[in-house]
């Protein structure tokens, strides 16, 4: 039987090909869709590379460091699992991709743009694995 005081982390909304990434991302591994035709890392995933447009893709595994390309710090709660003030900030990944997450840990003073980060695994009061980010050392 379920706790009724965790409150739900709300489930992505999956698209047809984002099954695989949760997968990965569960089981503690960033894997991105990597052109096997030229190379290129692509996320959000789907059906085609942007660079070439070939249809041929395989999941491979990516670092998890970057740099943080925008941030906000939300002052409202939209969503339970989320209590205000939290942040969201977007990522440019070493390999290419920009993904959106939360930055756990130390809050950096000032600006955060250009800060570089860690992926990190949060798993969530009801068990739900989410990739999230720490600043670098």
């Amino acid at each position: 039987m379920s706790d009724p005081s965790v409150v739900p982390t709300p489930r992505p909304v999956l698209g047809p090909y984002d099954a695989e990434f949760w997968r990965h991302v569960h089981a503690q591994r960033l894997c991105l869709q990597r052109c096997a035709h030229c190379g290129a890392f692509r996320y959000p995933p789907g059906p085609a590379c942007a660079d070439c447009l070939s249809p041929d893709a395989r999941w491979t595994p990516v670092c998890g460091a970057g740099t943080i390309l925008s941030w906000a710090v939300f002052h409202r709660t939209y969503l339970p699992a989320y209590p205000s003030p939290y942040n969201v900030i977007a990522v440019r990944l070493e390999e290419g991709p920009i993904l959106v997450s939360n930055l756990q840990g130390e809050t950096p003073p000032g600006d955060w743009i250009g800060r570089a980060v860690r992926l990190v695994y949060a798993a969530m009061p009801d068990g739900f694995v989410l990739p999230r980010f720490v600043l670098a050392r």
